[in-house]
C-alpha cells in the first residue's frame, strides 16, 4: 500500500489552495506551455518508502479543465509522493528499459500516455533531455519485478515499465493499458523525472497521476475488466491515501472510450 509521509495529509490541501491562488493571478498558459514498505526484488530486500510532501513551488498558470475531453494544462510544480512498494529501480541501469511500449504482451484497455515537462520557474518553458520513468500494475493490480504475498510472484519480469528521454518539446509517450486496481489504492500510475537524462541520481521528481472516475468505471465494466469488476477498497479520491489532499496538478485528460482505447494528457511543471 502506497501511503504519505509524516507531514500526512492535513496539510496538503491549505498548500495546494494557495498555489491555486497564485495561479488565478497569472496569464492561462495550456498545453503548450503548458509509508515505507518492502518487497523481495530480483536484487534482494529494498526499502521503497518515498515522501509525499505536496510542494510549496509557485504556480505560473492554471488553465484547462480535468476531465473526459479536456487538455490537462495546468503549469504548477508536481505534488511530490511516495513511490510505493514496487519501484524496481534496479532496472534504471538497464538500457532496454529505455523504449516506448511498455505492454509485454500484457492485455487491457490500450492507453497512450503522454506528459509534457514545462520549467515552471522559466516561463513554462519545456524541460528537454529529462528522462521520464514510468510504471504501474496490470489490470488485475499486479506489479511486475516482485514477489510479496498480495501481489504475488513476479520476480524478472518487467511488464509495464519503461523509460522515455523528453524531446525539444519537453514530451514522453508511452504506449501501454489502462492500469487495473489493488486493495487500499485508486487507479493511478506513477512516474518519476530524472533532468539531463542522468538516471544515476536522486529523481527530482516523483509523483502519480490519477484518472477520471467516469472513465475508470467504464474500463471496469469493459470485457478485460470485468470479472474483477469495480474497485471496492478505494471508491473516491478523498478515501485514498495519497489523492486525499487533492488531484489538482496529477489529473490526466483522457480522450477516447473504453471500447477503443484512451489517450491520456498531463502537464508537469518542475522547478528548474
Amino acid at each position: 500500500m502506497d501511503t504519505k509521509n509524516s507531514s500526512g495529509p492535513s496539510a496538503a490541501p491549505e498548500r495546494r489552495r494557495l498555489l491555486g491562488a497564485i495561479g488565478s493571478l497569472w496569464a492561462a498558459v495550456v498545453w503548450g506551455c503548458g509509508g515505507s514498505d518492502s518487497a523481495t526484488t530480483a536484487t534482494g530486500t529494498v526499502s521503497t518508502g518515498g515522501t509525499d510532501t505536496t510542494s510549496t513551488g509557485s504556480t505560473v498558470s492554471t488553465s484547462g479543465s480535468t476531465g473526459t475531453g479536456s487538455t490537462a494544462g495546468t503549469c504548477a510544480v508536481i505534488p511530490q509522493e511516495t513511490q510505493g512498494p514496487y519501484p524496481l529501480l534496479a532496472i534504471l541501469s538497464n538500457a532496454a528499459m529505455v523504449r516506448q511500449d511498455i505492454t509485454e504482451g500484457k492485455t487491457g484497455v490500450p492507453l497512450t500516455l503522454r506528459l509534457k515537462l514545462v520549467n515552471v520557474n522559466g516561463s513554462c518553458a519545456p524541460i528537454a533531455n529529462a528522462a521520464v520513468y514510468v510504471w504501474h500494475c496490470d489490470k488485475d493490480g499486479v506489479y511486475s519485478g516482485y514477489s510479496t504475498n498480495t501481489n504475488g510472484n513476479t520476480l524478472g519480469q518487467t511488464f509495464l515499465r519503461g523509460i522515455q528521454v523528453s524531446d525539444a518539446n519537453g514530451e514522453v509517450t508511452f504506449t501501454t493499458i489502462y492500469p487495473g486496481w489493488y486493495a487500499g489504492r485508486i487507479t493511478h500510475v506513477h512516474f518519476q523525472i530524472y533532468l539531463a537524462d542522468n538516471l544515476q541520481v536522486t529523481a527530482t521528481a516523483t509523483s502519480q497521476i490519477a484518472f477520471p472516475q467516469a472513465d475508470t468505471t467504464a474500463v471496469y465494466n469493459s470485457t478485460l475488466y470485468v470479472t474483477r469488476g469495480q474497485n471496492t477498497s478505494v471508491t473516491s479520491f478523498a478515501a485514498d491515501n495519497v489523492f486525499s489532499d487533492g488531484t489538482t496538478y496529477q489529473m490526466a485528460a483522457l480522450t477516447g472510450d473504453a471500447a477503443n482505447g484512451y489517450t491520456a494528457t498531463l502537464t508537469v511543471g518542475i522547478a528548474v
